[in-house]
């Protein structure tokens, strides 16, 4: 089997097609040379002859095995042979071996012909598949370290490298690895790397946890060089229960189809009148979809300049992706008869779980579309909005392919979040409106979000999560959970029954929702405004557990604005202290003009910010930054006070100044700006230019001080959920 040039996925699905149970030993390199784990230079022949010649491109000495998915301890059917000089040496060795009664019985697939491995310590790393926890790590010394003794340690999976430098220091034999009675110490550093690289996050047993039932690497090789496999075994899982496996964890292969469709049903679009299903494709049209669009009608043969189709199965290429706009009763009937032809339904109609009569119908339709394999969206629901797939439902959306995940109960207000996130600078890597949710639920989507790479924060509106459990527990268990951001509806007892009426959902009580965010890495807001600053803050900063946010520096012009800014940083429980007398005295030698104060807050009139065009500013964040290493800077600007006051915009170079300062001093302090204007159109325009300047530094913008307060303090509390986690 040539794998050379093949995915380890792919690796796998070659194996399981051949029927086999386990890897032969090539094949077992190549997968380890996949995710970086050094194995010998080698070949693999089909005959003496062909080793003869072939060891020609090697380097002496070398050793030959047996390659058959039948001999799984090649060693004890005498298919190991060591120190060959050349290559008649490796011929003889061939044909020697093939002779022998456990190898000559049975299906043989060649021979591999290895470079040795100059001499060092022999280690021995291995997993296995446990029943509960999944697949595990183990290390240990090789040779009569791990047989007799015992002498490994294993963990969990995924360990990072300190965690691997734990296990190594649980070895009774670790002062072998570090040069005991004379010898060179190894190379600790390449066996930790070789040890993430099996057992990381991103490790051979993370990456194929149900492909793999057991994994053994012995011996490693370690010595002063680095470290080098030189034997692989790898034993395959059941492959009915990894594929069960499969489709139950991993939701970027099962969720693809709705954020990235290739092609597109539309059902309900007219011939004659421009229904909403037409009005579908437009907008997808208009906004870049590069896939297929299918409509789907019983007796047109064109809508909107496409060729239309009888029925879904009756589509050149099976879809990824159904909107569905047609009669409520209709759609559990039009889903089970799209069985294997058809991935996400999308259900925009209503006359379902939202109201009594229609329960019944949405338990069809879901038990319909279980039978059909497909997943359903909704009912109910505007559907997805994802800039990387060329979906949308709204008109003007960003294109841009941005890192905010949105799962929304709502289709009005989600247009409202899209809109409105878009002139505040946000920008999304997919937002779904689930509707009734009746089958795709909301913690399936975060659960997407979490593991999808382009996304660093989720925010959702919610009325009623259904399988609560289940939501709290992705949220307390998963391995690397992202802040979550909730705009809760039905939080009062009239809210509630406005909920139930608009898509069907019993909301839960508050009580348990504010336990989950005093728990959990969870905000609860209560405005779409609230919503947006905070997504917006998670847009931009780098979430520091190991910092929890407190101490803020508050930075700008208007002595009035300064003081109320204290207040609210306070009522948000963040302080703004006085700097200390050694941070002070350089701020203070610098001789600003008359009215400036630098005690924090410092507040500096337009004259002093106009001081070297505006570059004063960088001196004044260079002292405050190297001497008070605050949590966060915390800059307003009253942009009325510059109108009129000279050529030189010292807010354009500002951010000049800004961006020179992120990069001088990284990690140091989260960086935001409120830009105060007073409502005409003037400094509304000039907000919007300046805004979107910060957007493409990463730098949020709010409209007043109490908004950025509000939001530094939700990265405070997330920052410190996210620490309690690591202790």
């Amino acid at each position: 089997m040539n794998t050379q040039s093949i995915s380890a996925a792919e690796i796998i699905a070659r194996a399981r097609a051949e029927g086999r149970q386990a890897l032969d030993e090539a094949t077992g390199k190549t997968l380890l040379s996949h995710f970086g784990v050094r194995t010998p230079r080698s070949v693999v022949v089909t005959s003496a002859e062909e080793g003869r010649q072939r060891a020609a491109g090697l380097i002496a000495p070398f050793v030959v095995k047996v390659v058959s998915a039948e001999i799984l301890h090649k060693s004890d059917a005498g298919g190991v042979t060591l120190h060959l000089a050349d290559g008649a040496a490796v011929a003889d060795a061939i044909n020697a071996m093939s002779q022998k009664p456990g190898i000559a019985t049975a299906k043989v697939d060649g021979w591999l012909v290895e470079e040795m491995i100059p001499p060092g310590r022999e280690v021995v790393i291995g997993g296995f598949r446990d029943p509960q926890f999944g697949p595990m790590i183990m290390v240990g010394l090789g040779g009569i370290f791990v047989e007799v003794l015992k002498d490994v340690s294993f963990r969990i999976c995924p360990i990072d490298r300190t965690q691997a430098q734990e296990m190594l220091s649980e070895l009774k034999g670790r002062s072998l690895l570090q040069g005991a009675r004379g010898e060179a110490a190894v190379n600790e550093g390449a066996l930790l790397d070789a040890m993430v690289a099996i057992g990381g996050a991103k490790g051979l047993l993370t990456t194929l946890a149900d492909d793999i039932a057991e994994l053994d690497l012995n011996p490693v090789i370690v010595s002063a060089k680095g470290a080098v496999a030189a034997d692989a075994r790898f034993i395959l899982s059941d492959a009915k229960l990894a594929a069960s496996a499969q489709n139950a964890r991993d939701p970027l292969l099962e969720f693809l189809p709705l954020f990235e469709p290739k092609t597109i049903a539309v059902l309900g679009a007219s011939t004659k009148d421009v229904a909403i299903a037409n009005t579908f494709i437009r907008r997808l049209k208009d906004f870049g979809y590069s896939g297929q669009i299918y409509p789907i009608h019983p007796s047109a043969t064109e809508i909107e300049g496409l060729t239309a189709y009888p029925t879904i199965s009756e589509a050149p290429e099976p879809v990824d992706y159904a909107y569905i706009a047609i009669g409520a009763t209709r759609i559990p009937d039009v889903i089970a008869n799209a069985a294997g032809r058809l991935k996400i339904a999308q259900v925009i109609s209503s006359g379902f779980g939202e109201m009594e009569e229609g329960r019944a119908l949405q338990e069809d339709l879901v038990r319909k579309a279980a039978a059909a394999d497909v997943r359903v969206l909704g009912p109910n629901c505007l559907g997805t909005y994802s800039p990387r797939g060329g979906l949308t439902f709204p008109v003007g959306a960003p294109r841009d392919v941005g890192h905010i995940g949105i799962v929304s109960q709502s289709g009005g207000l989600s247009t409202d979040i899209i809109k409105r996130g878009q002139w505040r600078g946000l920008r999304f890597s997919g937002l779904v409106t689930i509707g009734n949710s009746a089958d795709v639920t909301p913690h399936e989507l975060v659960n997407y979000y979490f593991a999808d790479p382009q996304t660093k924060a989720v925010g959702l509106y919610i009325e009623d999560v259904r399988e609560g459990r289940a939501f709290f527990d992705l949220l307390r268990n998963h391995p690397a959970p992202k802040p979550v951001v909730i705009l809760k509806g039905g939080r009062s007892a009239l809210g509630r029954a406005a909920a139930a009426s608009h898509t069907g959902a019993l909301a839960g009580d508050d009580r348990a929702w504010d336990a989950l965010a005093a728990q959990l890495p969870v905000a609860l807001v209560t405005t779409v405004d609230e919503f947006i600053d905070a997504l917006l803050v998670l847009q931009s900063f780098e979430l520091r557990p190991d910092k929890p946010t407190r101490d803020v520096v508050l930075f700008g012009n208007g002595g009035g604005s300064s003081v109320l800014g204290t207040d609210v940083f306070a009522a948000n429980g963040l302080t703004v202290a006085p700097f200390s007398a050694d941070v002070l005295a350089p701020l203070e030698a610098m001789g600003l003009p008359p009215g400036t104060s630098v005690l924090n807050p410092i507040d500096t009139p337009v004259r002093t910010l106009q001081e070297k065009d505006g570059w004063i500013a960088g001196e004044i964040l260079d002292h405050v930054l190297a001497g008070a290493a605050p949590d966060a800077v915390a800059m307003h600007l009253n942009l009325a006070a510059f109108v009129g006051r000279g050529s030189v915009d010292p807010i354009a170079n500002l951010f000049a100044v800004i961006e020179d300062r992120l990069r001088k001093f990284p990690g140091v302090a989260h960086f935001a700006l409120a830009l105060r204007a007073d409502g005409s159109p003037e400094l509304e325009e000039k907000r919007r230019i300046y805004r979107e300047k910060a957007r493409v530094l990463g730098i949020p913008v709010f409209d007043e001080i109490p908004a950025m307060a509000g939001a530094l303090a939700i990265v405070a509390h997330l920052e410190k959920r996210l620490a309690s986690r690591m202790t």
